[in-house]
Order: C-alpha cells, then sequence, then structure tokens
C-alpha cells in the first residue's frame, strides 16, 4: 500500500526533467482569466464568453444524419488512413477549383489533418530544426509562435496590420539576416486583427519566397467568414505559390465543425509529404464517419456556409454599433469571428490583462487580451461574435454599466 511519502507531489525533491522545449514555452496568458471564468461558472455566474472563436451554431443538419448513417456501419470503426480517405482529398480538390480556380492533385497535394491547428504543428515540426528561423506575424495566433518554439526554430514576429509593410518588412529580414529565415507564415484574415489582404499580396510574397528562398505556410483558417462583398483570397491561386508553400484550410469555422476535428494542408507535393512522414508516425488518421460526413458538408452545404457568414456579418454589426456608441476605437471587420478593439481612455493604463480581468469579474463578459497575442497586441482586445445578436447586445450593456459605474473611482 502506497504512503504519502511515495507521492511525487511537491514535498518530492525529485523535479521530473523535462525536454529543453517545453521550458522554452513562456507562461499561459490566458490561464489567469480561465481560472476567474470557470470560478464564476462554478458559482452559477451566467458569463457571457466572447474570448474563445468557438463556434456556438450547429453544422447542417445534412452533414449530422451523414454522421449518423456511417456510424452504423462497422467497416468505418477501423483505423482509417493517416492523411484521409481518397475521396475526401478529391472533394478538396474540387471546392478548391470551384470558389480559386486552383487545380490540386489530390494524391498528392492535399492532406487531411486532425484540424488545421494539429496540420500547421506538424508541419513546423516536418520543415524545422535547431537553428532555423520563421517569420510570424503580429500580433500572433499563439499557435504561429509555438509550433516553431516546440520544433526548436526561432521566431522573428512582424506587424502585419499593413500588408504592404509586413511585406517591405520582410524583404528587408530577408535581406540583413544570415542564415535567411527558412519559413514565413501568414495568416489573412488574421487573427487576432482580422486584417484582410488583396490577391496581389500573395503575388508578391511568392516573388520574395523565390527570390530569398523561404518556404510559406498559410494559415487560412478564415477563408468562409468574409462580409461586404469581400471575398478572402488564396495563396494557392497566386501564380508560382505551389513552388514554394502549401495553405492550411479548416471546417470548423464556416461550416461549424470545430468539435469535429478536421482541416487540409494543400499545396507543394514536397511539403505535403513531409507533413504525411510526421502524421504517418504520430497518428492513424481522422474517424471514418467525420470524414464522410465532411465530404457531404462540401458538395451539397455550400447554401449554409454563405448562410453562416451572413450571421457573423449581422452579430459583427451589432457588436461593432455597440462599442462604438460607448466610445471605443475599432476598424469594423472585413472577415474573421473577431472585433479587434481599442481599450479606451482611461482603462488603458491598467493593461490588456487587467482590463479583461475587470470586464468578466465586473460585468460578467469574457474577452481575450491583446497582450495574450504578444507584445504587439498590448493596447486592445480581441472580442468573438460567437453569440447570438441578442446575447451581444447584453454584453455591450453590462460592458457599459460596468465603465459607468467605475468612470469616477481612480484607475489603478
Amino acid at each position: 500500500m502506497r504512503s504519502e511519502s511515495d507521492t511525487p507531489f511537491e514535498d518530492d525533491p525529485f523535479t521530473i526533467p523535462v525536454a529543453e522545449r517545453v521550458t522554452r514555452l513562456p507562461p499561459y496568458l490566458f490561464g489567469k482569466i480561465n481560472k476567474l471564468k470557470h470560478k464564476k461558472r462554478v458559482a452559477g455566474v451566467d458569463v457571457i464568453d466572447l474570448g474563445m472563436g468557438n463556434p456556438t451554431d450547429p453544422p447542417d443538419p445534412l452533414v449530422s444524419e451523414k454522421l449518423a448513417e456511417a456510424l452504423a456501419d462497422p467497416r468505418n470503426h477501423r483505423y482509417s488512413v493517416s492523411g484521409g480517405i481518397h475521396n475526401l482529398r478529391r472533394e478538396v480538390a474540387v471546392r478548391y477549383w470551384k470558389r480559386y480556380g486552383v487545380r490540386l492533385d489530390p494524391d498528392t497535394e492535399v492532406l487531411a489533418c486532425i484540424g488545421s491547428k494539429e496540420g500547421f504543428s506538424h508541419m513546423c515540426l516536418a520543415l524545422m530544426g535547431a537553428g532555423d528561423t520563421a517569420i510570424v506575424p503580429a500580433p500572433s495566433f499563439p499557435i504561429h509562435v509555438y509550433a516553431v518554439m516546440l520544433s526548436s526554430g526561432n521566431v522573428i514576429t512582424l506587424d502585419c496590420r499593413d500588408p504592404q509593410q509586413f511585406l517591405s518588412n520582410i524583404a528587408y529580414t530577408c535581406e540583413h539576416l544570415f542564415p535567411r529565415p527558412k519559413v514565413v507564415i501568414v495568416n489573412f484574415p488574421h487573427n487576432p486583427s482580422s486584417t484582410v489582404v488583396e490577391p496581389e499580396f500573395y503575388e508578391e510574397l511568392v516573388r520574395l519566397a523565390k527570390e530569398h528562398r523561404f518556404l510559406v505556410i498559410s494559415d487560412f483558417a478564415y477563408a468562409d467568414i468574409c462580409f461586404d462583398g469581400y471575398k478572402a483570397p488564396s495563396f494557392l491561386a497566386a501564380p508560382g505559390s505551389h513552388d514554394v508553400g502549401v495553405e492550411f484550410t479548416t471546417m470548423s469555422k464556416g461550416y461549424s465543425m470545430a468539435g469535429w476535428r478536421i482541416g487540409f494542408c494543400c499545396g507543394n507535393a514536397q511539403m505535403v509529404r513531409a507533413l504525411a512522414t510526421i502524421k504517418g508516425y504520430y497518428d492513424y488518421g481522422i474517424f471514418q464517419p467525420v470524414q464522410i460526413a465532411a465530404i457531404v458538408a462540401m458538395r451539397h452545404c455550400d447554401a449554409a456556409v454563405e448562410s453562416i457568414a451572413a450571421e457573423y456579418q449581422r452579430r459583427r454589426d451589432v457588436l461593432c454599433d455597440g462599442l462604438s456608441r460607448l466610445g471605443w476605437q475599432l476598424e469594423v471587420p472585413r472577415a474573421g469571428m473577431f472585433v479587434w478593439a481599442k481599450i479606451p481612455e482611461p482603462w488603458a493604463q491598467m493593461g490588456s490583462i487587467e482590463f479583461a480581468m475587470k470586464l468578466l469579474d465586473e460585468a460578467g463578459v469574457a474577452v481575450s487580451p491583446g497582450r495574450g497575442f504578444g507584445e504587439e497586441g498590448e493596447g486592445h482586445l480581441r472580442l468573438a461574435i460567437v453569440e447570438n445578436a441578442h446575447r451581444l447586445r447584453q454584453a455591450v450593456r453590462q460592458i457599459g454599466r460596468c465603465l459607468a459605474s467605475s468612470a469616477s473611482r481612480p484607475v489603478t
């Protein structure tokens, strides 16, 4: 029988020697907020959660029906293939052709991933090692930084909120850094700032990639969520892009299938093959009924994707109009699931983490502090438009009351 002295917790003098790649990771900046959010929910507080881009809408019923049908077939409960079944990869190629005029070979240029985040992380592992450097857009979606670090690579962050300046800074960095960056990561529509680009941006990026011999990873997670007639361009539609890079897409956003964990890597055959090699050692692929349901979604649910984008646009308008009436400074996003707002005076001096804590504690509204996306994000908040319009209006009212009641108090 084990005694208390046998339990290796805080009183045990032995320290677990974790890998250096783990010790390189910084403290998790959202942890403090998540802890308070959990505490409030346990206490019965109805927290309006605008902190995470986690869709609250269900997928089209046709998709769920196909999943249930596929579940009834015992053959679908075996291990699948790591890179995705052929019909799924073929459907991705068809979708790229219909939407972007991009031709893809489903056998060599398309790979299914357990969500685009998994695929992106393993692509970094496939491409990068000690001494390699990646340029990452800033403010930075955390995995864009940490996947490089976990691959033993180095990170250079460049502000991407002015896309033309971002390109100029990429060129300058490549000209003055030795060894040159091996990978450039792009993420448009951008998370967290919702910055968007036009096709010419990718044409210039491909030119720079060929001139300076770097690889490109495009995180195209918000391809389907566009507003006011804007259509997000695909990196792979740029001439020569297949020579230098890949693009990751996901069914999490436009198809409301976030928990299903299914995404895709498309583009350069050698990079796709490198990712397939890594995945062959790490996993046995996506549950086959999910893959079958995803095929049906791409074949028959375009109208549902358009509908969910229109719903996000309505939510965007509700939140942006409400915050603007409170005097907040923000740019109305043309794509994505987030509003990127500047912290209003006089609370900006609190810093984004403490201000986010204030909104959660006093207004019952959870948001993401800009500092969680790197130094370039400080002074801002990211608010996800995942709640319905009624809840968003309520969030604005609660924020307004919170700040009005504390306006006369000194900010510490």
